[in-house]
């Protein structure tokens, strides 16, 4: 078994994959036409977004929405950079909104959160051993 896809429940496909490839530099993939699911070009393991109709279709009882809660939810998407202080400001500029500014880890690693539009929390950090 291997992570094939890592898919978010979002209000608005099209606007998430255009700020995460304003924000972070990354290329979209596919748009399925009728706009509630897409992926961007990641690697190995695509990360996706569907709309929130989809997640409550799947889900009998709903699901809880990122872009409405008060606190960012438990969970996290990891994008691995050279330059953390460079994407953070970036990823700013295109509108999400900073949690803890880039700072060194006692391993090493330097890391940043910031909040997307709609509400995924991404940590940014170089290489672990990096």
């Amino acid at each position: 078994m291997k992570l094939g896809y890592t898919i978010t429940y979002v209000p608005d496909v099209a606007a998430s994959l255009a700020f995460f490839e304003q924000a972070f530099g990354l290329k979209r993939r596919f748009l399925h036409e009728s706009g509630t699911y897409g992926e961007l070009d990641t690697g190995e393991t695509t990360l996706a977004f569907a709309a929130h109709e989809l997640g409550d279709m799947n889900f009998a009882g709903g699901h809880v929405h990122a872009d409405t809660s008060a606190q960012p939810l438990g969970f996290e998407i990891a994008l691995v950079t050279d330059d953390v202080p460079a994407a953070h400001a970036r990823a700013v500029a295109a509108g999400a909104r900073e949690m803890a500014p880039p700072s060194q880890k006692p391993w090493g690693q330097v890391v940043s959160y910031v909040r997307c539009p709609d509400g995924i929390l991404v940590e940014l950090c170089t290489p672990v051993g990096g």
